[in-house]
């Protein structure tokens, strides 16, 4: 009885270690997802140039694929101008050296000087390098019409 005891702590204990490692890696993803947000908003160069990979796709809802190089300078730029952005339901899953986000967001928007706002659904695929994550592709597209 107590050989059996034992085990099912054990078991019990690598399960907790498995799950807590799981959860650091998950808060990782979402911590470069709030910092992605706000170099966004603030139109960071720096910060975007970090968070984001040289082969980065970066799709729009309207179809239109940016590189990374072209994903910032459309920031630095004010082409795409993001005043407010909210993040709701986002859901993270990692996989080794890989993240998927879903997430709905809501934006507030300046792009080249004409104000509007949005709402897409966004799926980001991010990749663990050395010691931080780093976006490799974005895909948004807008919510079904109800």
């Amino acid at each position: 009885m107590n050989r059996k005891l034992l085990l099912f702590f054990i078991c019990i204990m690598i399960m907790s270690i498995s799950a807590m490692a799981q959860s650091k890696e998950e808060t990782e993803v979402a911590q470069a997802v709030t910092a992605l947000t706000k170099a966004m908003t603030d139109a960071d160069t720096t910060q975007l140039s970090k968070l984001t990979s040289a082969h980065l796709s970066y799709g729009h809802s309207s179809g239109k694929v940016q590189t990374q190089a072209e994903f910032i300078h459309s920031l630095a730029t004010g082409e795409s101008d993001f005043v407010s952005i909210n993040l709701t339901e986002q859901t993270i899953t990692v996989s080794g050296t890989t993240a998927l986000v879903r997430h709905t967001l809501a934006a507030t928007t300046n792009d080249s000087g004409k104000p509007g706002t949005v709402k897409l659904y966004i799926l980001l695929v991010w990749q663990k390098t050395k010691s931080h994550w780093i976006l490799l592709g974005r895909q948004a597209i807008k919510p079904p019409v109800s």
